[in-house]
């Protein structure tokens, strides 16, 4: 494999700018070419998951292979580890192979970027980020360059990567406070991010009313963040809105909390209807991540542009 094929972590994150990813995800959604077979989800001995995604267009076919290993939070090897390894349609050739890892955290905090872009009431912060490991990092920076903001607090169960992550921040002009108690912090941050491994709940309080929660966590029916009765307060009073719909069966925030994850709206159609936004209440907006191949050919479009 050439070098210029196999692109290193950085060589991955220079080729996706978190604007133009952003962009990138709203142009591919408006495509009628784009095809998102289910992904397969294999459980592995010990807890992991491994992760086969396909997806193509009318001219690049992709497949993204992951391990997701929860057990290694904590001891310094990453929880997710593997590939995307980009196709040409017409020749068959392999144009690119790009680090996974990378792949993953750009484009869901460019996912969580257009969200806020598209819904958030107050999109001007200050922000809260609950999780200060890697996709922590990579929302406080799409949100940093794509928003405008200037205040972040940040709640991990690790005082080190807090402090560490707010250290990062005050790198990018950022005033950063690190926090113990999120819930309380709800009172302040009309922006929220919840990154955790979700294993447990890390939000219960209820949200101010121009709140905006990207909760991107909890991507399987086990796994959960947000309180059942506080994704019961957003389904009562305000917008819950969901990445794909294969978030029906995958959203498990939603469905531990006994939600018809089926009757809210995706971040698709909020995007056909952004001007007047139709279909969407007000009060506070509850952005449910669960991931999907569609970001990752984003992602490799993009990356084939430089």
């Amino acid at each position: 494999m050439s070098d210029d094929t196999l692109l290193s972590p950085a060589q991955t994150a220079a080729r996706l700018p978190y604007p133009d990813l952003a962009r990138e995800i709203a142009a591919l959604l408006a495509d009628p070419a784009v095809q998102v077979p289910p992904r397969l989800v294999q459980p592995l001995p010990g807890g992991g998951s491994l992760f086969v995604m396909p997806a193509h267009d009318a001219c690049v076919a992709i497949t993204k292979l992951i391990s997701y290993t929860p057990a290694n939070a904590g001891t310094g090897r990453p929880a997710i580890q593997g590939d995307v390894v980009v196709f040409d349609i017409a020749s068959g050739a392999r144009r690119l192979v790009l680090d996974g890892p990378t792949v993953t955290a750009r484009r869901t905090a460019a996912v969580s970027l257009l969200a806020a872009q598209t819904l958030a009431p107050n999109p001007q912060g200050p922000l809260l980020i609950v999780g200060a490991g890697v996709q922590g990092r990579s929302h406080l920076e799409a949100f940093a360059v794509g928003l405008g903001l200037r205040d972040v607090k940040i709640a991990s169960r690790s005082a080190a990567s807090a402090q560490a992550l707010a250290d990062h921040a005050r790198t990018l002009g950022l005033e950063a406070e690190v926090i113990t108690d999120p819930d309380a912090a709800l009172a302040d941050c009309p922006l929220v991010v919840t990154c955790t491994p979700a294993s447990g709940v890390v939000l219960r309080a209820a949200p101010r009313p121009d709140a905006f929660i990207a909760a991107v966590g909890a991507f399987t029916p086990r796994m959960v963040e947000l309180a059942p009765e506080l994704c019961r307060e957003f389904a009562a009073r305000g917008t819950i809105v969901v990445d794909t719909r294969d978030a029906d069966h995958e959203a498990g925030d939603l469905l531990q909390a006994g939600l018809d994850v089926s009757q809210f709206i995706a971040l698709q159609d909020t995007l056909r209807t952004k001007k007047n936004r139709p279909g969407l209440t007000s009060g506070p907006v509850l952005f449910k991540s669960c991931g999907w191949a569609g970001w990752d050919l984003a992602a490799a479009r993009l990356a084939l542009l430089d």
